[in-house]
């Protein structure tokens, strides 16, 4: 058995977990995410990368992965079941933790008709829980989902999303549990710009004591200009931005570094919310920020484990 990923140590340690988001490029090209992963180096635990986010062809994020872990850098892998069936999922798997991967966050994926290859055809073989039950059957079992014998042990930390903001709202908690249930040991949630919405979210948590069984990281992005909070509130799906923050922005002269502003406040009211175990910050097409977000949020230097 494999030694735990360090974003497991971090979170098992009870330490604030930071994690970050690289999303990989519309080519072959990965300079620019390695020099993204560099500058966040030492200011997160692991880095998300992104599974042909938005339905958009993009490199593989498991061949991203094998990049970032000869920078010595640690990747959460995203697998979506829109592309692959249960024959792929289950052998990537495997591939990525030959290749030294110890974290995969499993999730649906955006659909494939809101991308650039709208008449690609859906696999959803299997749904996203179906994929948590069954690579954790894979660890803890050592069985595939036919039914086989794994020929040797392997060790993997399992996580998921979760999106306090989607309707219905009762609903949202119902699907965390079974994501536990399923195998999820970490949850990165949707970006919060609404935290009071969001604190009631963790209310209903804590009523089901479902944060003494998964870390959830609670999603932060950085706004970069007024006209980007107006389109995410107006028309993306599973995010809700409040009209005072809107208005913040719109009155604030340097409209970027009130965007970083609010980030940092809403991770330090994070920290202060029972049942949230640290932060997964998605600075899209802003990855330089991350580090300046990081120190000024008082999360920096990282816990070093061994």
């Amino acid at each position: 058995m494999k030694a735990g990923s360090n974003l497991e140590k971090v979170i098992n340690s009870g330490q604030f977990a930071v994690t970050g988001e690289l999303g990989p490029p519309k080519s072959a090209d990965i300079s620019a995410l390695r020099e993204h992963g560099e500058t966040m180096r030492n200011y997160v635990d692991a880095f998300n990368i992104t599974d042909n986010q938005t339905a958009i062809v993009r490199t593989s994020s498991i061949g991203v992965a094998g990049a970032l872990l000869q920078m010595g850098l640690e990747p959460v892998v995203q697998m979506t079941v829109r592309d692959r069936n249960r024959i792929a999922l289950q052998g990537d798997l495997l591939g990525a933790v030959a290749m030294g991967v110890k974290n995969v966050l499993c999730l649906s994926g955006d659909h494939q008709m809101f991308g650039n290859e709208a008449a690609a055809k859906g696999v959803y073989d299997i749904d996203s829980m179906q994929l948590l039950k069954a690579f954790k059957d894979i660890r803890d079992e050592g069985k595939f989902i036919g039914g086989d014998d794994l020929e040797a042990p392997l060790s993997v930390y399992l996580g998921a999303v979760a999106n306090p903001f989607a309707d219905p709202f009762e609903y949202r908690v119902d699907r965390l549990e079974k994501k536990i249930a399923a195998g999820a040991s970490f949850i990165q949630t949707q970006c919060i710009f609404d935290l009071d919405r969001f604190k009631r979210w963790m209310e209903l948590v804590r009523e089901r004591g479902l944060h003494k069984k998964v870390a959830i990281l609670g999603g932060v992005t950085p706004i970069k200009s007024l006209g980007a909070a107006r389109y995410m509130k107006n028309f993306v799906s599973g995010i809700t931005i409040p009209d005072e923050l809107i208005d913040r922005l719109k009155g604030a002269e340097k409209k970027k570094e009130e965007g970083l502003k609010i980030a940092i406040e809403t991770i330090q009211q994070l920290k202060e919310i029972e049942g949230v175990a640290g932060v997964h910050v998605m600075a899209i097409a802003w990855e330089e920020v991350v580090p300046d977000i990081v120190e000024r949020a008082g999360l920096y230097p990282r816990p070093k484990l061994s």
